[in-house]
């Protein structure tokens, strides 16, 4: 088992685990406890109770955090025509002509959400296996393929901080909610924003508890239990 250093095993110690935390105490926790000197990120960990055999029970959505992540956002638009001009006033920082889609197909992807209007989904079949492996392929299921009317409001979100959830081959989601630098009613918000999301996404098939387990944790911090009732419970204004 690969040994932890000492700042890890003291931050350790004044957390039990014991017990569960609620989230406001979870996040001024953590934020007491996280010492590198370097902004941390912060992430949330879901343990479900789907089973990801079944495609039916696949967890797999967006949701738009209301204090982003602490981070640029550089957004790449696969459109052409007026929708390409579109996406460009509105802020987007690559517009995807066949230049830039030779350079994604010989494994370029620096950018960190791919949006695509409907009719350049044929075109864009063959960068699948580039941009399938990073999670960067336009799907309707996370709102990354948009209609041309809604492609400002889409670039807009995606700017100020979304994040994709899905469950893993395990049934776990990890998610990134934002830096330790944030206040804590940042973190907290950001928490429920994608809590919100996640329990809407539960799928039909799961019956009883669909959450099992949750954690809170940064890069470089021991994990925090969080209470799953009061989590699951948070209502967004």
């Amino acid at each position: 088992m690969k040994k932890r250093g000492k700042q890890y095993q003291d931050a350790q110690k004044i957390i039990s685990s014991e017990r569960t935390y609620d989230l406001k105490e979870a996040v001024d926790t953590l934020k007491g406890v996280s010492t590198a000197k370097f902004d941390e990120t912060v992430e949330l960990h879901l343990t479900t109770s789907v089973d990801t055999r079944h495609a039916d029970q696949m967890v797999r959505g967006v949701a738009q955090l209301p204090h982003g992540l602490g981070k640029q956002i550089r957004v790449l638009v696969f459109a052409d025509g007026e929708a390409a001009t579109i996406a460009r006033d509105a802020g987007a920082d690559y517009i995807a002509d066949s230049a830039i889609m030779k350079q994604i197909e010989a494994g370029w992807t620096d950018f960190e959400v791919s949006l695509a209007v409907p009719d350049m989904m044929s075109k864009i079949g063959k960068l699948g296996r580039v941009l399938g492996r990073k999670g960067l392929m336009p799907n309707p299921r996370t709102g990354t393929m948009v209609q041309q009317q809604d492609l400002s409001k889409a670039i807009n979100d995606a700017k100020k901080g979304r994040v994709e959830y899905r469950t893993d081959r395990t049934s776990l989601i990890h998610c990134p909610v934002g830096k330790k630098s944030f206040s804590s009613q940042h973190l907290t918000d950001n928490v429920a924003s994608l809590m919100n999301a996640v329990v809407k996404s539960k799928p039909a098939g799961v019956k009883g508890i669909f959450i099992r387990a949750a954690y809170l944790t940064s890069t470089m911090g021991p994990s925090i239990p969080l209470d799953v009732h009061e989590l699951t419970s948070i209502k967004i204004d």
